[in-house]
């Protein structure tokens, strides 16, 4: 939902706004269109400018409105195909299949070559004036104007009919939509200076995966928006929408009480849990066990009766099976009460602007109280440049702490034992940090636990061996005869050998 701040208030304005057909750019706009104004959806062939525009004008069949489709570059029939993959029709659309003169096969509509520019523009122009005044529609779109840029053959020419068209249609109390496919060579910054409101939709071709679309509110005279670039997917249904995530717009009340992890020892080091409205970075080496102790908490919290979300970037569903049954952890069980919902994410498909919407229904639709997204090393393949993903998932764990959820973050180091190199520094962005590492000694691998930070309260400074067991983790007494554990080559200083960690009792 759009915040208070961002849209004109109905009693202000004095009209109700216009839904643009899409949830998402209503959302953006803070409500909609104002009403009897001329819009400009600009992008270039595929970004989508068809589809959303088809949107609009069913948003007015479904309140009932007259509503106009004038067509100089598409077909009646390229459009019911158009709307027939979208699980639509065009019933209640009024299509113009507007034919220049000058390209017109009917002999009685020809202009002969002896007709300028002017006279064919003047006759095109006619024909929609002619057709708008017979159907008196309140909505309308103009596809496209790279044709009459074409048919008005220079600058001046072409604006003012652009004006002449604007000024028609608000004479008549309709809200027109108008696109251009950025055919010219240049930015048309006449044709942003006539429009009331413009708005870019971009496709991004990457280096591996799908392609990334996004839109963009360029201008908007007299509305307050939501800037920046959204992300945007064509589906069947249309163009979805996902506003950019700003976080001092959601708030909510919350008890800053522990989440548990089910396990009293891992407790006990955190300092009795891990609070909510606040996130935790399990940070280590691949297989040292970051996945299963983020998991135990969500299980945890599935076990209260509580909502958990585990997004993987990197496993599978199956993988994740296996791991729960090594470790003799109910997730079976919790995942068919509906309490935990486990989300796979293949970053080469989905955008990272979709991905925060999906997090953010989880908490919105779902109720989820415990966010795991495993791991952050996948999340930084769906956003390639370092900066924009520490500002997008700043973002979204300062939304996440305001709604009062726990989120887990996992991210994998490169390396086994020894130096270890980290891709992504957010550890100052996390409010606790938990380092897991293997360390060598008497010839075998072991692992190694720690909480290295935590913001909201007091917790062990200790470092402890652990187990992953049959019956789940189990952790030692701190490791205080040994010095440099994570430094992956451990020297022991007690007389005695290394105590033995007990399997927690089911």
């Amino acid at each position: 939902m759009a915040s208070d701040d961002l849209g004109s208030d109905p009693e202000e304005t004095g009209f109700e706004r216009v839904s643009t057909g899409s949830e998402g750019l209503d959302d953006i706009l803070g409500g909609g269109f104002d009403p009897n104004r001329m819009y400009l959806y600009e992008g270039r062939p595929g970004t989508g400018k068809t589809t959303i525009a088809l949107q609009f004008l069913l948003a007015g069949v479904r309140r009932g409105e007259r509503v106009l489709y004038i067509t100089l570059s598409e077909t009646r029939r390229e459009l019911a195909l158009v709307a027939k993959r979208h699980g639509w029709t065009l019933d209640g659309i009024d299509v113009f299949e507007l034919v220049p003169p000058e390209t017109s096969l009917d002999p009685d509509q020809q202009l002969t070559i002896l007709h300028p520019a002017e006279i064919e523009l003047s006759e095109t122009t006619k024909l929609v004036f002619e057709k708008v005044t017979a159907l008196d529609p309140s909505r309308v779109v103009f596809d496209s104007l790279s044709e009459l840029r074409l048919l008005a053959q220079n600058p001046l020419r072409y604006r003012r009919q652009v004006l002449a068209l604007k000024h028609f249609f608000a004479a008549r109390n309709c809200t027109v939509v108008v696109l251009d496919d950025l055919s010219s060579a240049d930015t048309d910054l006449q044709l942003h200076s006539i429009a009331h409101g413009v708005i870019s939709l971009e496709q991004v071709a990457i280096d591996y995966g799908a392609e990334r679309r996004r839109i963009r509110v360029v201008k908007m005279r007299g509305i307050k928006f939501r800037g920046g670039y959204h992300d945007f997917t064509i589906r069947t249904g249309g163009l979805k929408i996902f506003p950019r995530l700003i976080a001092a717009e959601h708030h909510g009340d919350f008890r800053g009480d522990f989440a548990p992890s089910g396990n009293s020892e891992l407790d006990k080091l955190l300092g009795g849990g891990l609070e909510r409205g606040t996130n935790a970075l399990f940070i280590g080496s691949a297989g040292v066990g970051k996945s299963s102790v983020a998991l135990s908490f969500a299980l945890a919290a599935a076990n209260r009766g509580e909502h958990a979300v585990y997004f993987a970037f990197d496993e599978g569903r199956g993988t994740l099976e296996a791991r729960a049954r090594t470790l003799g952890l109910p997730l079976d069980q919790a995942m068919a009460s509906g309490k935990l919902r486990f989300q796979q994410i293949d970053p080469a498909e989905l955008s990272p602007g979709e991905f925060a919407a999906n997090v953010r229904a989880s908490v919105e639709d779902d109720g989820a109280r415990i966010i795991v997204i495993d791991s952050l090393n996948g999340y930084l393949a769906a956003m390639p440049d370092e900066r924009f993903l520490v500002l997008q998932m700043h973002e979204l764990l300062t939304y996440l702490g305001q709604k009062g959820v726990l989120t887990i973050l996992v991210l994998a180091q490169h390396g086994l034992v020894g130096p270890m190199d980290t891709p992504l520094d957010i550890s100052y962005l996390s409010d606790a940090v938990v380092m897991l590492r293997y360390f060598e000694v008497g010839g075998s691998v072991r692992r190694a636990l720690s909480v290295v930070k935590k913001r909201s309260g007091h917790h062990e400074h200790t470092i402890r061996e652990f187990r992953l067991t049959r019956s789940g983790i189990a952790l030692g007494p701190p490791l205080a005869q040994f010095s440099g554990i994570f430094s992956g080559t451990p020297v022991y200083r007690g007389e005695q050998e290394l105590p033995t960690i007990k399997e927690p009792s089911n």
